[in-house]
């Protein structure tokens, strides 16, 4: 039976409610959009997983407002149901040079711990982002409310010159680098 994998591209498109961070000529629903789109054609060409995208096409907006955005994402990977929660967003910072790619659990020591410390080696292998760690935050709603194993990936800063250039130029070898996380987490090789 196939692993079920809800991607969460963070945020909605510009115009609408729940948009994401802005830096360095990036807008990170743009970002977040594209490499969940590459993950899940990576997904799909693997018989292992099967997918569903919060955001399936460029111009799809999730909920009237930020609360109900974010809580339609939920509900989307609760009632499929989904076995695995992977949210990608792109980070920023007042100070341009904080750098660096981060992913966020809602607790230490559990199979969304195990799996984000996949994803982030991963990334940090094959892309040229800073690890700056897996990280709890309690707050964050799409980890709180999920009822999978769920995990907030930040791809790097836009507001940091280096992370941008990555995040423009390198969306599908980011994609590359969450799939590989994914099959390390269970002992997968590659198809």
């Amino acid at each position: 039976m196939a692993i079920k994998i809800f991607i969460d591209q963070g945020h909605n498109p510009t115009g609408f409610h729940n948009i994401g961070a802005r830096g360095n000529g990036l807008i990170e629903e743009d970002i977040t959009y594209q490499i969940g789109i590459y993950l899940a054609d990576l997904l799909r060409a693997d018989p292992r997983f099967e997918v569903r995208l919060s955001r399936p096409t460029a111009t799809t907006v999730l909920g009237t407002n930020n609360a109900t955005s974010l809580s339609e994402r939920v509900r989307l990977a609760n009632e499929w149901p989904a076995d695995y929660f992977i949210s990608i967003h792109a980070n920023a910072n007042v100070n341009p040079d904080i750098n660096g790619a981060e992913v966020y659990v809602y607790e230490f020591f559990t199979q969304a711990y195990w799996l984000a410390q996949h994803i982030l080696e991963e990334i940090v292998n094959n892309t040229d982002l800073a690890d700056n760690g897996v990280r709890v935050n309690k707050s964050l709603y799409v980890l709180r409310r999920t009822r999978m194993p769920a995990v907030l990936v930040e791809t790097g800063y836009l507001t940091n010159t280096h992370d941008a250039a990555i995040l423009r130029d390198d969306r599908q070898q980011i994609a590359f680098a969450i799939y590989l996380g994914i099959l390390d987490y269970f002992g997968f090789e590659p198809v």
